[in-house]
């Protein structure tokens, strides 16, 4: 997952603003200014809570080991059945978002240092409390330091080993890819200001393609198999297709692109009803297709579209679902609950008893309980956490001063 969920705003503790090319310089005159009002976009804030649900059902539905699915017989098989791409189309909703939301909210006068210190202090101290948490409750029992110290470090998606790149809490595996996208933006950024607007859209065709083609040359190229895991493909062909930061980088790139596209004016102006409804029918794409390219490829077109969608919405004033208080809240913690919920999951499964299965009611009971003990931990983590090592550390000493003196000049 990915999964940059940092606020969606050019300023403040969480701000996400990258290093832009230097003012004067062709690559900052041929940049696309913000239309005025682009500052914030409380939909996109409220939708990637919706994405970090769509992992979290995934998790919840799994059936080998540890069975987290609580239902028993049918009810389990259609719950498996239903969520079974939604947590591999919630992280390609994120790599799209972080891309896009770090073009938009882009400061002209950024170094690639500032930016970095800001996204590694939104980033690492809830991964790492994460990673102690669930080496505490169960992973150091059985975790060698070849699994548990690249997961530590953010590194595991660089070794094509199934016990390592789903280490300890697995689903920070899409931080390490992040990472990866973070030490890449400012030059992409930089790079993508030199392309001419009207060229944008055929870049974006060009990285649908490139991600489309990735599956089939895993098909072609790699050795085939069965993961231990009953995943029907091999480790290395579902590293080098969905886990490996040089391929998961177009993703990021694409969603740069589009938040290009709507701001130089040239975004298509498909409505937010018409972009969902594109979504439902990537995922039944995704259930349909060869396995590999449901992991990202059909839904890559759909979200890419959406995004940009709901931000023109909020732009337009348009009606939207997903930008009231209480949706932007749950998208502000959002980044927490999906650090948490695979440990939660584990453990409470843990409590209730692995083997235990229930029925329609009893199952719900259980799935309530996986929620709201996600959200709780979800809200002490981003309060606790996340929030005060923004306050603190996002900025540096010297900057605060600087900022200081000259609202004390003013």
């Amino acid at each position: 997952m990915t999964t940059d969920i940092a606020p969606l705003s050019g300023t403040g503790p969480g701000a996400t603003g990258p290093a832009g090319p230097a003012p004067g310089t062709p690559a900052a005159d041929a940049a696309p200014s913000r239309p005025a009002g682009f500052s914030r976009l409380p939909s996109l804030t409220g939708l990637r809570f919706i994405a970090a649900v769509m992992v979290f059902l995934f998790h919840a539905s799994l059936t080998t080991e540890p069975p987290l699915n609580p239902f028993s017989g049918g009810v389990s098989d259609f719950f498996h059945a239903a969520a079974s791409k939604t947590g591999w189309m919630g992280v390609t909703f994120f790599f799209l978002l972080s891309g896009f939301v770090l073009t938009y909210s882009a400061r002209p006068n950024d170094t690639p240092r500032r930016f970095w210190r800001r996204r590694f202090v939104k980033l690492y101290p809830s991964h790492l409390v994460g990673w102690v948490a669930a080496m505490v409750l169960f992973a150091a029992a059985t975790a060698t330091w070849q699994q548990w110290l690249p997961n530590l470090l953010l590194l595991q998606t660089w070794v094509p080993d199934y016990h390592t790149y789903l280490s300890i809490n697995p689903p920070s595996w899409s931080l390490s890819c992040e990472i990866f996208f973070y030490l890449c933006f400012p030059l992409l950024n930089r790079w993508l200001s030199t392309v001419r607007p009207e060229r944008l859209w055929a870049l974006a065709g060009g990285l649908v393609v490139a991600i489309t083609a990735i599956p089939a040359l895993g098909y072609l190229l790699l050795p085939d198999g069965t993961m231990s895991n009953g995943f029907p493909v091999s480790e290395v062909q579902y590293w080098a297709v969905y886990m490996l930061p040089p391929v998961r980088v177009l993703d990021f790139l694409l969603g740069m692109v589009m938040a290009r596209i709507l701001m130089s004016g040239r975004w298509i102006g498909l409505g937010l009803l018409p972009a969902c409804a594109l979504v439902a029918v990537g995922y039944a794409v995704a259930n349909t297709t060869p396995w590999l390219f449901g992991l990202n490829a059909a839904a890559l077109i759909p979200f890419a579209l959406l995004i940009p969608a709901v931000a023109a919405t909020d732009l337009n004033g348009g009606r939207s679902p997903f930008r009231g208080r209480v949706m932007v809240w749950l998208g502000e913690v959002s980044f927490a609950f999906y650090i948490v919920h695979n440990v939660v999951l584990v453990h409470v499964r843990s409590l209730i008893g692995e083997t235990r299965q229930f029925g329609l009611v009893g199952g719900v009971g259980v799935m309530a309980l996986y929620f709201a003990v996600c959200m709780a931990f979800a809200w002490l983590l981003h309060k606790g956490v996340e929030m005060p090592m923004m306050r603190r550390f996002a900025v540096s000493r010297a900057e605060r001063r600087a900022r200081s003196f000259t609202v004390h000049a003013s």
